[in-house]
């Protein structure tokens, strides 16, 4: 008798598919002697038909296209885990990607930002919106919370803002390197048509962004020392580093830790002195 192990995915559709609850799809609960869903059902919401949707659970129906993969996380109302799992399982590779526009972080991101003191931290989309920062962030680079939330965009903020640009040592190069790197981002993040608004903005405003932009440039935002001028401060540099959010593959972190200790105290200096705007 085949087991699990050798149809992984017909186990896990069974399983996913007993776990629904058929009230929530308006399904009477009478005569049903399983729980979940049949599989009838479940090729009835995913548009296939009902001896076909059988024979994959069996493992007799061939491998699926992604279209279809497609239709039946939905009709199996799966997350996105489950649906990247679905995929490795029934193609042996993860789905396109879906970005999910992102507005907020939990208290305990925001928590994670605040315990690293003296070093700037902000946290931002994949199409480079900051939605999270912390004190240090405020002080050093920008008051994020004195910004309209649709200001709040790190491409935006480098061509448009006259006292970000003010900040960098060599600004042209500061610039390519963060549209490079927001370029990747987007297009992995599958968010390039969310952006095509920002990009077309940015060429109307900014002849130097249009012109970067056109050279088609992409680079890995990872790890860099940067140097920035603080009008209070004076010259600081930073050991920046970029790192993804655990579940959150449409956010990342990105940390500027002071790159000595007369830096960091510097930073104190300037928080302890100046008044933050509440988030």
């Amino acid at each position: 008798m085949p087991t699990a192990n050798d149809n992984p995915l017909g186990a896990y559709l069974k399983d996913r598919r007993t776990r629904l609850d058929p009230a929530a799809f308006g399904i009477t609960l009478t005569r049903r002697r399983t729980p979940g869903l049949r599989r009838e059902e479940v090729a009835q919401r995913a548009h296939v038909s009902a001896t076909w949707y059988t024979w994959l659970e069996q493992g007799r129906g061939g491998a699926p296209s992604p279209e279809v993969l497609e239709r039946i996380a939905g009709a199996l109302m799966l997350t996105d885990l489950e649906r990247e799992h679905l995929f490795l399982l029934g193609l042996g590779r993860l789905p396109e990607v879906r970005y999910h526009a992102s507005e907020s972080v939990t208290p305990r991101l925001q928590r994670v930002l605040d315990a690293l003191e003296p070093s700037p931290a902000v946290i931002r989309t994949a199409t480079w919106d900051v939605l999270a920062w912390n004190r240090a962030a405020t002080a050093m680079l920008i008051d994020y919370a004195a910004l309209a939330p649709e200001q709040r965009n790190l491409l935006r903020l480098i061509f448009c803002d006259p006292r970000v640009r003010a900040a960098q040592f060599d600004w042209e190069s500061a610039a390519r390197f963060v549209l490079s790197a927001f370029r990747l981002d987007a297009a992995r993040a599958g968010a390039t048509s969310q952006v095509s608004a920002l990009v077309d903005e940015l060429c109307r405003l900014s002849p130097e962004f249009e012109t970067m932009w056109r050279e088609n440039d992409v680079r890995v935002h990872g790890e860099a020392v940067k140097h920035l001028r603080h009008p209070i401060a004076g010259t600081i540099a930073f050991e920046y580093s970029t790192f993804a959010v655990d579940g959150r593959p449409d956010l990342s972190m990105v940390v500027f830790n002071p790159a000595t200790p007369a830096d960091a105290e510097a930073i104190r200096s300037v928080i302890t002195a100046q008044p933050v705007t509440s988030r």
